[in-house]
């Protein structure tokens, strides 16, 4: 089988994304990031992976007071992300977004996000410390390119965020939401014709039962439509 190379967004954590997708002997992985300078290698990707991370600095989304709830916002990772997905979606890449992966692409569509969750209202979704995720429930919606991925319509998933949508991007819906009412996923509203696009807020790389649908079949679908992309 003819290989194919995913762009993997740079973060602190990368290897962990790397070791998850490169399981078929037919993947390639490119580091792409601002301090590879290395934006031109996305012209030899065939699909994108955009990982977790800092937060989106709120200036992205016109919330520039927002800026004390943030943890560690790097501006020119978020330029250089946002450049990503411009190219990605102006050339049909598929793209799984993954935490920050989906904040920065609701930023990128025109929506919004909420600084603090607990601040907001809301229990706690961030992790624990470094080696221990929370966990918690979701429910998928129905007919929703995600429920057709994982085969289900609730589950339970990780968790390690302080941040979350609050206004839904332009052209984007969501398709799971935690029994606290935060978005946990989202996707194309109208995806006829266009390229793959799923992003989840939680870290399907680094569940614990990696068996499980809300892990393995969302890399088992990624990767198909990179190769459905380009067959």
């Amino acid at each position: 089988m003819k290989q194919l190379t995913i762009g993997i967004t740079d973060c602190g954590k990368f290897s962990n994304y790397e070791k998850w997708v490169s399981t078929e002997p037919w993947v390639r992985v490119c580091r792409l990031g601002y301090k590879q300078n290395n934006f031109l290698d996305i012209k030899n990707c065939d699909a994108i992976l955009l990982t977790g991370g800092q937060d989106v600095h709120p200036r992205f989304y016109n919330k520039p007071e927002y800026l004390e709830f943030c943890l560690d916002a790097d501006e020119r990772r978020d330029e250089f992300e946002l450049s990503v997905l411009e190219y990605s979606q102006q050339h049909q890449l598929p793209v799984l977004g993954i935490c920050r992966g989906l904040q920065i692409t609701n930023v990128f569509s025109g929506g919004t996000l909420t600084p603090d969750i607990v601040t907001a209202g809301n229990a706690d979704h961030s992790k624990f410390d470094e080696t221990h995720d929370r966990y918690h429930s979701v429910n998928v919606k129905q007919d929703s390119l995600l429920s057709g991925v994982v085969g289900r319509q609730s589950g339970e998933i990780n968790s390690a965020h302080h941040q979350c949508v609050d206004r839904v991007g332009q052209g984007l819906s969501g398709n799971a939401v935690s029994e606290d009412g935060v978005v946990e996923g989202l996707e194309r509203s109208l995806p006829d014709g266009k390229s793959f696009l799923l992003l989840v807020q939680w870290h399907p790389e680094r569940m614990e039962d990696q068996q499980s649908t809300f892990a393995t079949n969302i890399k088992r679908r990624f990767l198909e439509a990179m190769r459905e992309s380009r067959s």
